[in-house]
């Protein structure tokens, strides 16, 4: 088949991103988020590096299906400000770009996704439920923490995901409370698709992505350009909208 030459090969990208640790086999590829080899600490340097390493992805046409998976048995709880450096206009049109970036790229990958959700993910859980399949431990949990908790506006893409997923009510409660919603509750109501115990998560995540791989090139790749082409269209429309508010609240906050 051909493939144009300036496609990224996977040895280019595999060792690129600290915050990504990649491996893949028969065309599958795991994307294990960490900090210095446990679970992920959100700062700048991932949030830059997402948007990156999603767009080799997507560019890759060896890669058949994703996974996105953290550490250990957290997925993401902390969050490091210091990171993101002095507050000012600079800084913040960065993390803009970065944040626009991160999940127009996510979106862009054009193979299937599976999330598998290692544990409680309460910093930016938006990114393993975008998938579209999404696997659970049960310890694991789903909090957006790091916006209105926090004293900012959840205008990250936060806004289009969790009410897309939970309904306009049930998601501006959960932005809005801090609410923590368990594996099953998540289950329950329709974020989660399986739940699993802990020690087979990984397991059963590649296990559905060899089944997926095994499905013809076309009918996975046109899946999920289909799949996720409403999703797209929200994003276009109101992502840099809700950008521009969460900038400018977290500019007065700090």
């Amino acid at each position: 088949m051909l493939q144009a030459q300036v496609a990224p090969k996977f040895d280019s990208y595999r060792g690129k991103y600290k915050h990504i640790a990649m491996r893949r086999e028969d065309g599958i590829l795991e994307m294990r988020l960490h900090t210095d080899d446990g679970p992920l600490i959100w700062g700048s340097l991932v949030h830059e590096e997402l948007g990156y390493c999603f767009a080799d992805v997507a560019t890759d046409r060896e890669n058949k299906v994703a996974i996105i998976v953290g550490t250990g048995d957290v997925f993401c709880t902390e969050f490091d400000g210091k990171s993101f450096g002095e507050v000012g206009t600079g800084t913040f049109d960065l993390i803009y770009s970065d944040a626009k970036r991160l999940l127009t790229s996510l979106l862009s990958i054009e193979i299937p996704i599976i999330g598998a959700v290692n544990g409680p993910a309460h910093m930016h859980a938006e990114i393993p439920v975008l998938s579209d399949i999404v696997i659970a431990s049960e310890r694991s949990s789903f909090q957006d923490s790091g916006h209105f908790l926090a004293g900012r506006v959840p205008g990250d893409g936060v806004q289009i995901v969790w009410p897309a997923l939970l309904g306009p009510n049930r998601g501006r409660y959960f932005l809005l409370t801090g609410q923590i919603l368990d594996a099953k509750q998540a289950q329950d109501l329709g974020i989660v698709g399986e739940v699993v115990p802990h020690d087979r998560l990984l397991t059963r995540a590649w296990e559905v992505a060899r089944e997926i791989a095994a499905r013809p090139p076309l009918a996975r790749r046109y899946a999920r350009i289909l799949l996720t082409h409403e999703l797209k269209r929200l994003f276009h429309e109101n992502l840099g909208f809700g950008l521009a508010h969460a900038v400018f609240s977290a500019l007065d906050r700090f």
